[in-house]
């Protein structure tokens, strides 16, 4: 899988090599490094096709160590998890694939691949990275092939490849936030026999990982997944309001415990634990806030535009606006 992957990468941007002109020897020396280039540099192509190839591979060994080894290997076979984690994952899922064709895009166009072949080249990429995580869930004993993951990968690569074909710029930044320091309830819970017990706070390390990194991509509790909307690219450019200021929808939810209840069985498999709905009810979240989309800040460095770009996909902490299916409005001074 890594090699088909591999050679994938480098045949998708190979594909468009013949339809663009190279740059002049003197042209490359006035090329400054982070800058893209405006018609095909050999030399960057190459770059970026070795390095997505390396990175692929170490992608998909990491993912294999790290989620499926523990896992028997079965024959391939689907996983109905529509209903899972409120929809948090899928949520996800589209952020992911539109992040992903996003950077990719920024590399093409690096590389001096046209605008509309470059978005494609992108999305494509960007579908093969998340396919290969379903096709691995697909043959583990744990989970399943998704096609439901599927369909919201599909949807976060066909919002990136309209918004270019649309207005040539993405006016819709898919960005996500978390709130990692979230604490959870530490009073005990007994499990079903009365032998046993627990508490939500362990139920969330058993979930979600006690680190940073574990928790900042795992906890669905604590993360929101943002659709931040350019104000200015639609209102027009008459308007004196600043061309980063973005108006932001979010979503998120709280209180899950397990995929699809709340209910679980310890490592040991021998306790089985329940928490009572009406304690901790699971619910859905839906944000209204405002952010900055960081790519639209003007500065004459390409080393800082460059790491703007990069951290565009975090969701600014700023005030928001909650309305839950609790049927509760809250308002939050500073929403992580």
């Amino acid at each position: 899988m890594k090699t088909i992957g591999s050679f994938l990468i480098v045949l998708m941007l190979s594909l468009f090599r013949p339809f663009t002109p190279e740059l002049s020897a003197q042209d490359t020396q006035n090329l400054n490094f982070l800058e893209p280039a405006d018609t095909f540099h050999k030399g960057r192509f190459w770059a970026a096709a070795g390095a997505g190839t390396v990175i692929y591979g170490g992608f998909a060994y990491g993912l294999y160590q790290s989620w499926y080894k523990s896992y028997e290997l079965t024959d391939f076979h689907t996983f109905d998890d529509l209903h899972e984690w409120q929809q948090m994952d899928k949520a996800g899922h589209l952020y992911t694939t539109h992040f992903e064709a996003n950077l990719l895009f920024s590399g093409a166009r690096w590389a001096g691949i046209p605008q509309r072949s470059a978005a494609w080249t992108a999305a494509g990429i960007a579908l093969w990275l998340q396919t290969t995580v379903e096709v691995m869930d697909g043959f583990s004993s744990k989970w399943g092939f998704s096609w439901s993951d599927m369909a919201f990968n599909v949807g976060g690569a066909g919002l990136f490849v309209g918004q270019e074909y649309l207005w040539e710029e993405q006016r819709i930044l898919m960005k996500v936030s978390s709130d990692v320091f979230k604490r959870y309830p530490q009073s005990r819970i007994l499990s079903l026999d009365g032998m046993a017990s627990t508490s939500l706070q362990e139920r969330a390390y058993q979930l979600y990982g006690r680190s940073f990194g574990e928790r900042f991509l795992k906890d669905y509790n604590a993360q929101t997944i943002w659709a931040s909307v350019n104000i200015l690219s639609f209102i027009g450019e008459r308007s004196s309001l600043p061309p980063w200021l973005n108006v932001a929808l979010g979503y998120g939810a709280e209180n899950m415990y397990g995929g699809f209840l709340n209910k679980w069985t310890d490592d040991s498999g021998n306790a089985q634990f329940s928490v009572m709905s009406q304690e901790h009810p699971r619910y859905r979240q839906f944000y209204l806030s405002l952010d900055i989309d960081l790519s639209r800040i003007r500065t004459k460095s390409r080393v800082l535009k460059t790491f703007l770009r990069c951290i565009n996909y975090l969701k600014i902490p700023a005030p928001a606006l909650e309305v839950n299916t609790l049927g509760q409005v809250r308002g939050h001074w500073l929403h992580w």
